[in-house]
C-alpha cells in the first residue's frame, strides 16, 4: 500500500499541508511586519536626529560647537547635511564610503526635498544618490524661515537588518515544519496502530477464526471501538455456529429423508441434492443421452421447462415422470426472498415400489394360474391320449410319454424354483464361500455358452481387467446368475449380434457387466425384469423352443444380494440391454 493512501499518511500530510499552510501565511506577514517595521525605527530615528540637530542650529550662537554637537548626536553610519538661509550647507563625515555627500544643486531640483524650505514641512524620502548606486532613506525638517537638516543613510544597514530578521523568521519556521512532521507521525500512528490490530482482526474474522481479540490500548473513541469489535467477534461466533448447527440439522434430515430433494436457483442450476435425487437425475441423464461426469450441475429436461413454469407462474406444480420404467411423482414449490421468487425446490418420490406392488397382487395368482396350467393341460391331455390308445405303434405312446415327462420336469423345476426362491426371501440362503480364480471360472462359464452363441449366430465377448486374480464367493450360485444373464443375452439378441461380457477384478469389488444390442426390455416392464414370473415378450425372444419360468432374474437378484452385492438393469427398445452386477470382496 502506498504511503500517501494510508490513513497515517493521509493524517500526517493533512496536518503538515495545514501546519506548512499556516506558517506560509504566518512568515509572509512577519516579512512584511518586520520590513515596514525596520524602515519606520529607522525613519523615526533620524527624525528625531533631524529634529535635534535643527534645533541645536537655531538655538545655539556658537554654530562650530553646533556642528560638533551634531556630529555626536547623529548615527556614525549617516550623514547630516544642514542648508542654512544664505543658500550655504554644511554636510558630515560617515563611516560608510559609499555614502556621497549631497550636492546643493541637485537638493534644488528635488522638489519633495526642497518642500522642507519652501513650506517648512518635515519630509521622509526613498530615493537614489546623485551617483545613481545608492538608494537611501532621507528626512528633513525646516530650520528658521529658509533653512533645513536632512540626515540621510543608505538602505544597505535596514536591508541587512531584516536579512538577519527573516533568517530568524525562516529558521522558526523549519524548526516548526520538523517538529510538526514528528508530531504528525507520532499522533497518527497513535491512532492508526488500533486500526491496524482491527484489520488484522477482521482478516482472521473473515478466514473464520472468531476468538481473535483486539487489545484495548486506550479508553477514548478507538478503544470503545475495540471493545464494539470484540463484542461483534463473539456475537458473529455465536450466530455463525447456530446457524452452522442449524445447517448441519438441516443437511442430516435431507441427506436420511427417502424422498429425493433438488434446491434451483433462477438459473436453472441444482444447488442442493440428496442421495436419492442424485439416483433421479442419473436416469434423467441417461434418458437424455447425456453424460453425468460432465458435472454442470445444470437442471436437465423436463425438470428445466418445469422450473422455468413454476418461476412465471409462482404456482406449486405436480408432474408424475417415467423413467427407465420407474415411476417418479415431483412435487415442485417455488422459493421467495421476501416477494422474489429466487428459485424452487423439488420433492421427489419414487412411487414405483408402491405401483410394484400393486401390480405383483393383481399378477402373482394370474402368472403362478398360467404357469401351472399349461403343463397340466399337455399332462392331461396326452395321459388321455394314452388311456384311450389314440397313440397305436409303441413309438408314438413313447414320443407321448417323453412329452409327459418333459412337462413334468418342467413342473418340478418351476416347484424347485420357487421353493428356492422363498427360502432366499426368507434369509435361509447358504452360501458356500470358496477361493475361486477369476479367469479359470469366467472362461469355463463362457466355454460352456460358445457352442449355443455359434448355433444363434451371436458373437460373444470377453473383456476382462483383473487385478486381483483370487476371490471369495460361492462358485455354483454366481454361476448359477452368469448363466441366466448370458443365456438371456444370447436368447434376446438377433443373428449377427453381440454379447459381451466384462468383468473388472479389484482389491474390493468383483463387477461384472452383461450387454447385448439386441431387442432391449420396454421401459413398462423395465421396473419389474427382478420380480417372479416376468418374462420378456415372446415376439422378442428368440429362440422359442426354450422356454424359461420366469424366476431366473429374481433368483439371481437374490443370490447377489446375499452376497452382499446389488445388480442393476439399463435398456432401451431395439437399442440393447446391460445388466451389471457387483459382489463387494470377503474375506476367507
Amino acid at each position: 500500500m502506498m504511503f500517501w493512501r494510508s490513513v497515517v499518511g493521509k493524517l500526517a500530510i493533512t496536518i503538515l499541508l495545514l501546519v506548512s499552510f499556516v506558517l506560509f501565511i504566518l512568515t509572509v506577514l512577519l516579512l512584511e511586519f518586520f520590513e515596514n517595521f525596520h524602515v519606520d525605527e529607522a525613519e523615526k530615528d533620524m527624525m528625531q536626529t533631524a529634529t535635534k540637530v535643527s534645533i541645536m542650529v537655531e538655538q545655539y550662537d556658537n554654530q562650530e560647537l553646533a556642528l560638533e554637537t551634531a556630529e555626536r548626536v547623529k548615527d556614525p553610519a549617516s550623514r547630516l547635511a544642514i542648508i542654512y538661509e544664505d543658500g550655504t550647507s554644511w554636510v558630515s563625515q560617515s563611516i560608510d564610503n559609499d555614502l556621497g555627500k549631497l550636492d546643493t544643486e541637485w537638493l534644488k531640483k528635488e522638489n519633495d526635498l526642497m518642500g522642507v524650505i519652501t513650506n517648512g514641512e518635515n519630509i521622509k524620502k526613498q530615493l537614489f544618490l546623485p551617483d545613481g548606486n545608492t538608494e537611501v532613506m532621507i528626512v528633513g525638517t525646516p530650520v528658521s524661515q529658509d533653512g533645513a537638516v536632512f540626515v540621510y543613510q543608505s538602505l544597505d544597514i535596514v536591508n541587512q537588518t531584516k536579512a538577519e530578521t527573516t533568517k530568524i523568521i525562516f529558521l522558526a519556521a523549519g524548526i516548526a515544519i520538523i517538529l510538526t512532521t514528528i508530531f504528525a507521525f507520532f499522533l497518527s500512528t497513535r491512532i492508526t496502530s488500533p486500526l491496524i490490530k482491527m484489520r488484522e482482526a477482521a482478516f482472521d474474522l473473515t478466514r473464520g477464526e472468531f476468538n481473535t481479540k483486539v487489545p484495548i490500548l486506550t479508553h477514548d473513541e478507538i478503544g470503545e471501538l475495540a471493545m464494539a469489535f470484540n463484542r461483534m467477534g463473539r456475537q458473529l461466533k455465536f450466530h455463525i455456529n447456530a446457524l452452522r448447527q442449524e445447517k448441519e440439522q438441516l443437511s442430516s434430515i435431507v441427506s436420511s429423508m427417502a424422498d429425493g430433494v433438488i434446491t434451483f436457483n433462477r438459473n436453472s442450476d441444482m444447488l442442493i441434492t440428496n442421495p436419492p435425487a442424485e439416483r433421479f437425475i442419473e436416469n434423467l441423464y441417461y434418458e437424455n443421452d447425456m453424460d453425468s461426469s460432465e458435472n454442470n450441475n445444470k437442471a436437465p429436461i423436463p425438470l428445466d421447462e418445469i422450473l422455468t413454469n413454476v418461476i412465471q407462474d409462482e404456482k406449486e406444480a405436480i408432474h408424475e415422470i417415467n423413467l427407465q420404467g420407474r415411476t417418479w411423482v415431483m412435487i415442485m414449490t417455488p422459493l421467495y426472498d421476501q416477494t422474489y421468487v429466487r428459485g424452487a425446490v423439488a420433492v421427489i418420490r419414487d412411487m414405483t415400489e408402491e405401483r410394484r406392488l400393486d401390480k405383483l397382487r393383481k399378477d402373482f395368482i394370474a402368472n403362478v394360474s398360467h404357469e401351472l396350467r399349461t403343463p397340466i393341460s399337455m399332462l392331461q391331455g396326452y395321459s388321455e391320449a394314452i388311456v384311450d390308445d389314440v397313440a397305436e405303434s409303441r413309438e408314438d405312446k413313447n414320443e407321448l410319454a417323453q412329452i409327459i415327462h418333459d412337462e413334468s420336469l418342467r413342473m418340478g423345476r418351476l416347484v424347485n424354483e420357487l421353493l428356492d426362491l422363498a427360502r432366499m426371501e426368507a434369509g435361509h440362503i447358504q452360501l458356500n464361500i470358496e477361493n475361486v480364480n477369476v479367469e479359470k471360472f469366467i472362461e469355463r462359464i463362457l466355454k460352456k455358452f460358445k457352442g449355443l452363441a455359434d448355433e444363434s449366430d451371436v458373437e460373444l465377448n470377453l473383456i476382462k481387467h483383473i487385478s486381483t486374480d483370487q476371490i471369495y464367493i460361492d462358485q455354483d450360485r454366481v454361476e448359477q446368475v452368469l448363466t441366466n444373464l448370458i443365456d438371456n443375452a444370447i436368447r434376446h439378441t438377433n443373428e449377427n449380434g453381440k454379447v459381451n461380457v466384462i468383468i473388472e477384478s479389484n482389491a474390493t469389488d468383483f463387477n461384472v457387466s452383461v450387454n447385448d444390442n439386441g431387442s432391449g426390455i420396454p421401459e413398462d416392464d423395465l421396473p419389474f425384469v427382478f420380480e417372479r414370473f416376468y418374462k420378456a415378450d415372446k415376439s422378442r425372444t428368440k429362440n422359442s423352443k426354450k422356454k424359461g419360468t420366469g424366476l431366473g432374474l429374481s433368483i439371481a437378484k437374490n443370490i447377489v444380494e446375499a452376497h452382499n452385492g446389488s445388480i442393476t438393469v439399463n435398456s432401451k427398445i431395439n437399442e440393447g440391454t446391460t445388466f451389471s452386477f457387483k459382489l463387494p470382496l470377503q474375506e476367507k
